[in-house]
């Protein structure tokens, strides 16, 4: 009945538990004695009526009846315990694969979060995972033990009477291919619930992020009319679910109870006849509640299967999803580990990047040289691509084409963990966890010290502001540091850039959306930088840039300008058409302010 995929999955999940084998084998080992305690008590049945109640001999009775007792004790613990130890152990291999899980997404390359919503890969390392957890190792555990325990069972009726268990047999087929035939819509209608059901998480957290845009345009109708759709979709789903899962376990309920009335039937007549005991009787109709009920049990456990079977689906796309150097010819880093120790220079040599093979290229034959204790400024407008220059030499993206040299060693062959300590970088997008001022700057790395948390903000002029505030660095944000000012999160994040020890610090606007107080103690903090640090800076604000080395002026995707400040300006080309604009704006903003 499993199909390749679904014994694969099973081999997946089992890779996992394999670690905590000692208690699955503990409830494995319950397995024997589920079963020999399960065919006893129809014997014991048969005992009593024909060997004592049915001849009227008392002796020994209340022994056989304290024989029953006992094994239906020992049942319950044989089966309580069988139920713990793989219960157990499927939980401890559920948290470890969402461990597993996490840490892949984590190395997932950027264009994978560019084309997935967040919500999607949210839903699968929650909602999948749990569903997984709760049905597929709770069904497991109880169709594994049911499946032993009904072979059993009908084998030890077929020693007795093959006749009576004959009449259970004949009904087997029909009810088999029923479960087969439904197992499959299960999983169809099981899959399409998840996929909506992560779309429409995915959709509900940007409505959510995005909920004061909502309101501001009042778009309050058109977002519930989405999600209403995704709903409609998975109810929709459900509801078919639900219908086949309905269908089956009636026409079992039907199926058990006219198995028993034809036993009664055939029975009845072979006791009269004295061919059939009644203990034999009485003994195939208790046990026959025990055949079906867990056929019964059956189909919920096989809708349940099929929901985790559908999640595996998902989870498995995770799995597979190619890691962010997958496939990459890299060098080993003991070969490149004293040559990028400390950072020489870095060459691009007409370096063209696409963030997709169908969409035009954003930069084109690209060709610049930083060297060690030089200053590099990227100027242009927007969409020009500045910060993409910052993305491939983070290695945030990967697929260039050209040659992108560092130390003389092409970036492309050197794994991002042998690269990562030569730079710092400070982004544009500004994110602060709802941690204290010190995680947020340290990001939990134990090597960063308090005192080199405090260095690094007293560097970036962030220090005064933090000790203002109740408990200064232990003072804990709010969720994307809402209870600062925007000036406050970006000299946070400057602080973050700074005390993470790069030789070689990339400042993406780093003065945007700031407040002119701000930006006048960012513009002090770079300054300090440009004298002491190998800078890569993307300017908003030429004013922040002029002092460096190198300008590169950038327009769709191409260098048309590349000097110092003084050269430029001679030039009178874009560079000084940008300034003069950016010199025109400040005028114009102090005079509204004035």
């Amino acid at each position: 009945m499993l199909k390749a995929v679904d014994v694969h999955y099973l081999k997946h999940f089992f890779s996992f538990a394999r670690k905590y084998r000692a208690s699955a084998l503990l409830g494995i080992a319950m397995l024997p004695l589920s079963v020999i305690t399960s065919l006893l008590f129809p014997w014991l049945i048969i005992q009593v009526i024909d060997v004592h109640l049915v001849q009227g001999n008392m002796n020994d009775l209340w022994l056989h009846i304290f024989y029953l007792v006992v094994v239906l004790v020992i049942n319950y613990v044989v089966d309580a315990t069988y139920s713990y130890n793989l219960r157990k152990t499927g939980l401890y291999a559920i948290t470890d694969m969402r461990s597993a899980l996490l840490a892949r997404v984590l190395k997932l390359p950027r264009s994978y979060f560019d084309n997935t919503p967040t919500g999607v890969t949210l839903s699968r390392l929650t909602s999948d995972l749990e569903t997984i957890g709760e049905s597929f190792v709770q069904s497991i555990v109880g169709l594994v033990k049911d499946s032993m325990n009904t072979i059993a069972l009908l084998t030890m009726m077929l020693f007795i009477n093959w006749q009576l268990t004959l009449i259970v047999l004949v009904v087997m087929p029909p009810v088999m291919y029923l479960t087969v035939y439904v197992r499959n819509r299960l999983r169809a209608m099981n899959r399409i619930t998840r996929s909506t059901l992560a779309r429409g998480i995915g959709f509900l957290q940007e409505a959510l992020l995005g909920v004061k845009t909502v309101q501001l345009y009042r778009a309050e109708e058109q977002v519930e009319r989405k999600y209403k759709g995704f709903t409609d979709e998975f109810l929709k789903a459900q509801m078919k679910a639900n219908k086949y899962d309905a269908i089956l376990f009636a026409f079992i309920s039907g199926v058990t109870s006219i198995t028993i009335a034809l036993m009664i039937w055939y029975g009845s007549g072979q006791v009269i006849q004295q061919t059939l005991t009644l203990g034999v009787l009485i003994a195939f109709i208790n046990t026959l509640e025990k055949v079906f009920v867990p056929i019964r049990d059956f189909t919920s456990q096989i809708a349940a299967i099929q929901r985790s079977f559908a999640a595996f689906d998902h989870i498995e796309e995770l799995f597979v999803e190619p890691m962010e150097e997958y496939g990459r010819d890299l060098q080993p880093t003991h070969k490149v580990a004293q040559q990028l120790k400390e950072f020489i220079s870095l060459e691009f040599e007409n370096v063209c990047f696409r963030y997709n093979a169908g969409l035009p290229y954003v930069l084109k034959n690209v060709s610049f040289l930083l060297e060690k204790g030089h200053q590099i400024a990227l100027v242009g407008s927007t969409g020009s691509g500045k910060s993409t220059i910052a993305r491939l030499i983070s290695k945030t993206y990967q697929d260039y084409e050209g040659s992108i040299l560092l130390n003389g060693i092409e970036l492309s062959e050197i794994s991002i963990d042998d690269s990562i300590h030569l730079f710092s970088l400070m982004m544009q997008d500004v994110y602060l966890f709802e941690e204290s001022v010190q995680f947020n700057i340290a990001l939990g790395k134990p090597e960063i010290s308090p005192v080199q948390v405090e260095q690094a903000a007293r560097y970036v002029y962030a220090d005064s502001f933090i000790k203002q505030l109740p408990g200064d660095y232990d003072f804990r944000l709010d969720k994307n540091g809402t209870n600062l000012s925007i000036g406050q999160s970006q000299l946070i994040s400057f602080a973050r850039a700074v005390a993470q020890g790069g030789q070689v610090m990339i400042l993406d606007e780093a003065t945007s959306s700031v407040d002119s107080i701000t930006e006048n103690l960012i513009q002090k903090a770079m300054q300090r930088l440009f004298t002491e640090k190998t800078v890569i800076a993307i300017a908003h604000r030429l004013s922040t840039v002029r002092h460096s080395d190198i300008l590169l002026v950038l327009e769709k995707g191409e260098i048309v300008e590349q000097g110092n400040h003084e050269e430029l300006l001679a030039h009178n080309g874009i560079y000084a058409g940008l300034l003069n604009e950016s010199i025109s704006q400040t005028s114009d903003l102090e005079v509204a302010t004035a």
